[in-house]
């Protein structure tokens, strides 16, 4: 087998393993309601509540394209210090606010 070919195997078995690791970390369904009525109710107090922005950025597909997953989980979670965003640590976990960047990075939020 091919160094190349070999790479490209891995590299499909770790993503593949990385998806499945997402859809086991999806939140209960409830718990989908409660995030998706805090992304529209709280973030959208500040980001719009179309969230098409306000006082802070637009969360629309388009505004967040381009965006890393990883930045604007961190954001969620940390806040941007200097800056009016709160961090939102305590009201949810690392999955939770994984799962809830996955909806705006698709446009899936913007549409319930």
């Amino acid at each position: 087998m091919r160094r190349g070919t070999r790479r490209a195997g891995l590299a499909a078995c770790a993503l593949g393993a990385m998806q499945a690791a997402a859809v086991a970390a999806a939140p209960a369904a409830s718990r989908q309601e409660e995030l998706l009525r805090l992304l529209h109710q709280d973030c959208g107090s500040c980001h719009g509540l179309r969230l098409t922005g306000g006082l802070g950025p637009a969360l629309t597909r388009p505004a967040l394209a381009g965006k890393s997953a990883e930045s604007l989980r961190a954001t969620i979670l940390d806040g941007r210090p200097g800056t009016p965003m709160p961090p939102w640590r305590s009201f949810m976990s690392r999955d939770e606010a994984t799962w809830l960047v996955e909806r705006l990075i698709t446009g899936v939020a913007d549409d319930e």
